[in-house]
């Protein structure tokens, strides 16, 4: 299984690594999931990490280490590599729900892959447009237990 992951998924994995969300990140090779993402995301998640080393009660070695095993179950992509013409599609999908995602909207269009979001206002915007490349946490864990 091949899935973009964006800002939301990872914020909650470092968040709660013992969750489900940072239980499939962290042993997504093993379950045989292969996560994608666009270097936007390091970014992102960059303005955040004092808010999740407070929210954690980590010290900084630990939410480096963290974040280390986070990303190393991840490629990323630079968003130079995706055509115009995708971020176009991509930029028509988002431009009234949330611009800040047209970089994941942009990688899945590109890869031909589902996003997984757990943007709510995202996931639902982009359902009501038919947008059919996403997937939620559920589906996933449904996906890996038929899988058993």
């Amino acid at each position: 299984m091949k899935i973009v992951v964006d800002s939301n998924i990872v914020f909650s994995a470092l968040l709660n690594p013992r969750s489900n969300i940072g239980d499939i990140i962290l042993n997504s090779k093993g379950l045989r999931i292969d996560l994608y993402s666009c270097e936007q995301l390091r970014t992102e998640i960059g303005k955040y990490d004092q808010k999740i080393i407070s929210s954690a009660n980590y010290n900084m070695h630990e939410y480096h280490e963290l974040q280390y095993l986070v990303y190393k179950q991840i490629t990323f992509f630079t968003e130079s590599i995706i055509p115009f013409e995708i971020w176009m599609q991509a930029a028509g999908w988002v431009r009234d729900i949330d611009m800040d995602d047209i970089s994941f909207i942009a990688l899945s269009l590109y890869l031909d892959i589902k996003l997984w979001t757990g943007d709510k206002v995202l996931y639902n915007g982009l359902t009501k447009k038919g947008f059919d490349k996403l997937t939620t946490t559920q589906e996933i864990i449904q996906s890996l237990q038929g899988n058993k």
